[in-house]
């Protein structure tokens, strides 16, 4: 039962990055006075937390316990992980970027972060499927944040396009 039970906190704790930012932002959007308002606090909620905290967070952990990473991923220590660091390192300052970016800026650096991401994601499910690896690393939460991390910050940022007002054009006057 208590291995069952570690397992499953190991591999939801990466959960954490999604589940916070989106109760944070829900209940301070609660107060927002207009749907736009109510939008920008959902992105920057998500930008901060999701995006740019817990990449930090992998960051750091990467760096400061590799052997415990290896180990919640299913792999042996590899130079491989330092890489990850510094790759988690870029998506955590694009992440604070977003929080006063555009929602085209937001776009970018949600496609950006997808892009590793959504590769991590695909690296995940093969080696869950080809070679068996159900380490908590690299199945449950991990999986989730991969997908929905970039995904719900494109979605946010074209939501935020598409309330925004249109320029009004300008009629040009022949001197």
């Amino acid at each position: 039962m208590d291995d069952n039970f570690s397992y499953l906190a190991r591999s939801a704790f990466p959960l954490v990055w999604i589940l916070v930012p989106a109760a944070g932002a829900f209940l301070r959007a609660r107060r927002a006075r207009s749907r736009e308002e109510a939008l920008e606090i959902w992105q920057r909620w998500w930008a901060i937390g999701a995006f740019g905290i817990g990449s930090l967070w992998m960051t750091v952990a990467f760096l400061a316990v590799p052997d415990t990473m290896a180990e919640a991923i299913g792999f042996g220590r590899t130079p491989f992980m330092v890489e990850i660091a510094f790759a988690n390192l870029g998506l955590a300052v694009m992440g604070f970027r977003a929080a006063s970016a555009s929602a085209r800026e937001r776009i970018t650096i949600g496609l950006g972060g997808g892009m590793f991401l959504w590769g991590a994601l695909a690296g995940h499910l093969y080696q869950w499927f080809a070679n068996g690896d159900h380490a908590p690393g690299n199945t449950g939460g991990v999986l989730v944040n991969d997908l929905l991390i970039p995904a719900v910050m494109i979605a946010l940022a074209v939501r935020s396009r598409r309330l925004a007002p249109s320029p009004r054009p300008t009629a040009h006057v022949p001197a």
